[in-house]
């Protein structure tokens, strides 16, 4: 399921860095919770509508948007009720309305649209290696990243396969740094082939690699 928060303009500048920010509030509203040290079962988007005031941060003149998706009906419960009780963002945004949203009835194949970067990093001989679409092993990573997930779940997790849109000509990387760390994904389109749960297992639960800190959420 998945909920659509809604944000006042900033009064303060808002830092490219502002996914940590994210990060700390979904902890805050979730409170003591085993999802913090677990495989992520859920996935935000980025923030929408923001204009770069050059090297300072984003200003949000007529507000934003982002959402949160989560695989435990009873995570986005929680989270609306910590909302209720307080509903500060940060940079002196407040979120003003929330909306749900079931998940769509998907057949056995569909194109997801990404809402923030698909990140995929691996441990390679001591050293961290990011993958990106021209990367051979990219669609492999993706799926067995996806398999983990569902197993985690204790989902079907047979036949399933994710792959990058290999027509999609203009896919562009972007990042943004973490706790001091850069990570680089890819703004691509992403291919799931599955059964109609798997893939509205997906587009709750995001692709890719750290999907608990703002990458891979699909749309």
């Amino acid at each position: 399921m998945r909920l659509h928060i809604q944000l006042s303009r900033n009064k303060e500048i808002v830092p490219f860095s502002y996914q940590e920010t994210q990060v700390s509030k979904l902890h805050y509203w979730l409170g003591k919770n085993s999802v913090h040290d677990a495989v992520s079962l859920y996935s935000f988007s980025w923030l929408r509508d923001g204009k770069a005031l050059g090297s300072k941060g984003l200003e949000f003149k007529n507000g934003s948007k982002y959402f949160i998706s989560c695989h435990d009906v009873d995570l986005l419960k929680q989270i609306i009720k910590s909302i209720q009780e307080d509903n500060s963002f940060g940079y002196g945004m407040v979120i003003t309305s929330l909306t749900i949203e079931k998940e769509p009835i998907f057949e056995r194949e569909n194109k997801f649209q990404v809402a923030s970067p698909v990140f995929i990093k691996r441990m390679v001989e001591g050293r961290t290696k990011f993958y990106y679409p021209t990367d051979d092993e990219a669609n492999s990573l993706l799926t067995e990243t996806l398999i983990n997930k569902l197993k985690k779940a204790g989902l079907d997790h047979e036949g399933v396969k994710a792959r990058f849109d290999e027509n999609y000509q203009n896919f562009a990387i972007k990042g943004t740094t973490y706790k001091g760390i850069q990570n680089k994904g890819t703004i691509c389109p992403v291919i799931i082939k599955g059964t109609p749960e798997q893939l509205a297992f997906a587009w709750n639960v995001g692709v890719g690699s750290s999907t608990g800190i703002g990458f891979g959420s699909l749309i």
